[in-house]
């Protein structure tokens, strides 16, 4: 069973929730930086200046050692035998993952309900811990947003802990339950042969399923999809130390964007601003703060 291990300021709702494991991501020195797409989303929604809180699972050791690393971030955790971890390998622009260990999935029961009336909910799955019963549990409330990035949905693993792709059969349930998806180019182009204009039809009929769907493409931008038209955002340049998360800081930005402006244009162009900052450095640390994003985007 789940609890909070770091309550929100004045035991309050947070303004911007997040589920999925936190990962121990192995560095290519052998040590390990936090990771897992609820860590970068979190972190990114607290330095934008929105009260943000993580439900997840990690072994004991790491458990006790979160609310450290996350200061300010809520924060309820299911205790596990094991933290998920990977390992990535970057060959020519191509990421080739592993999977070390596995935290137990997720479950109902473990997300607060005091915080089930979140106004911006992001899915977050890596290993596919999240049950699709997840995106039924948020009152649509106006104004609130419950959005996912299903890559841990596309996500199979060998006997070695090798990660390839697999199809997202739950999609075509999802989809209409959700306000937004956001996830890379990447992630489909398997089911495509590796054709992009494949990858666009897919995404193009799963705009029609949903209101909104952004595909980020790494040094290429981003394409915002409003029922089924397309409309490309170039990304920012910058200086790539290490890539890993920055697709989870451009959605927790595109969401923080269009919760406090509505603007689901500005809010790309925003998040492709803040996700420019994230490859500069490695981890959580090259994520911006407000300042450092209106300089850049000028």
């Amino acid at each position: 069973m789940s609890s909070i291990i770091q309550p929100i300021q004045n035991g309050g709702v947070p303004e911007f929730l997040t589920t999925g494991h936190v990962t121990r991501d192995i560095q290519p020195d052998g040590s390990f930086s936090l990771g897992g797409t609820v860590t970068f989303a979190a972190v990114t929604a607290s330095r934008l200046g929105l009260t943000a809180a993580i439900v997840t699972c990690v072994d004991s050791q790491l458990l006790a050692e979160l609310p450290a690393h996350l200061p300010g971030i809520g924060l309820s955790v299911h205790p596990s035998p094991a933290t998920t971890t990977f390992a990535n390998q970057y060959h020519d622009g191509f990421r080739f993952q592993y999977l070390r260990d596995r935290a137990e999935p997720l479950h109902i029961e473990d997300l607060p309900g005091s915080w089930r009336s979140a106004p911006i909910v992001l899915l977050g799955p890596v290993a596919q811990e999240l049950p699709l019963e997840f995106v039924t549990l948020f009152p649509r409330l106006p104004g609130t947003i419950i959005a996912a990035t299903p890559q841990g949905w596309l996500r199979r693993w060998d006997l070695d802990g090798r990660v390839w792709p697999t199809p997202w059969v739950a999609a075509e349930q999802a989809l209409p339950l959700l306000d937004i998806l956001i996830l890379s180019h990447d992630d489909l182009l398997p089911f495509a042969a590796g054709n992009r204009a494949e990858a666009d039809a897919i995404l193009s009929d799963w705009s029609l399923k949903i209101p909104l769907l952004v595909a980020t493409d790494g040094r290429h931008g981003a394409t915002l999809f409003q029922h089924g038209s397309a409309e490309h955002f170039p990304a920012y340049p910058s200086i790539e130390v290490d890539p890993t998360g920055a697709g989870d800081v451009f959605a927790a930005a595109f969401l923080c964007h269009l919760y406090r402006h509505g603007d689901p244009r500005e809010a790309v162009n925003f998040a492709n601003c803040v996700a420019s900052f994230s490859v500069e450095r490695v981890g959580v640390e090259g994520i911006p703060t407000p300042e450092m994003v209106e300089a850049r985007i000028g």
